[in-house]
């Protein structure tokens, strides 16, 4: 198998946005998803990270499994290779579902070395301690020791690809936390950082409030945030 192709050029990169992102966490981005109309965006919860602290922000980069057509394939583990190498600073491996590992230790090493910021995986990982002591952030539906080689393959990267039940686009901007994972659509993205800065602005106000005394029914009727 000749390893998958860049299917699609990905939109402009602005380092500014994932630098906005890093500072606001999955629950105040999904609001402002969901405000906008965007009320799937949000992966299932079964996608969880590694350890409890594990957070990332980023482009992007998807990844496209199938059931792998051999059980010896010539060029095994062509298309996950391919995608790793492709990977660029300020991105973020989306890994469409898939029952088997695909991701381990060592692509996590080559991750980490060419600035991806971690890998969503609507399937397993292995090497899970390895990767611990990394810290490459990794989010997943668990932990399984069987090797993806002959089981499935990448069939393509950098193609719309279904993770966690949300379509996520090549560029789209992607942020895990504990909470867990939502994908904003590129092209609304300055929309949804700016108005999701100010809601955090008003969270803050509102925590005060509460510290202060006032009544939560009172805080929400001057504030409008909960």
């Amino acid at each position: 198998m000749n390893p998958p192709m860049n299917a699609e050029v990905a939109p402009a990169r602005r380092v500014d946005w994932v630098e906005r992102l890093e500072r606001l966490y999955t629950a105040v981005v999904s609001d402002i998803l969901d405000s906008l109309g965007y009320r799937q965006q949000a992966m299932h919860g079964r996608i969880r990270p590694l350890w409890p602290e594990a957070r990332c922000a980023g482009y992007a980069l998807t990844v496209q499994t199938a059931p792998a057509r051999e059980q010896q394939p010539a060029q095994p583990y062509a298309g996950e290779l391919a995608a790793v190498d492709a990977l660029q600073q300020h991105d973020v491996l989306v890994v469409s579902s898939c029952p088997w590992s695909v991701w381990g230790e060592l692509l996590s090493t080559a991750a980490l070395r060419r600035g991806c910021r971690g890998v969503i995986l609507d399937g397993p990982t292995r090497d899970s301690r390895a990767i611990l002591r990394l810290q490459f952030p990794v989010f997943h539906v668990g932990c399984h020791p069987a090797d993806s080689r002959g089981r499935i393959e990448v069939i393509a990267y950098n193609v719309p690809v279904t993770c966690g039940d949300v379509l996520v686009c090549p560029g789209d901007l992607i942020l895990a936390d504990h909470d867990g994972v939502v994908v904003i659509p590129h092209t609304i993205a300055e929309q949804v950082l700016q108005r999701a800065e100010e809601k955090v602005s008003g969270e803050n106000q509102v925590r005060q409030a509460l510290v202060a005394g006032m009544s939560a029914t009172e805080a929400f009727a001057r504030y409008g945030i909960l």
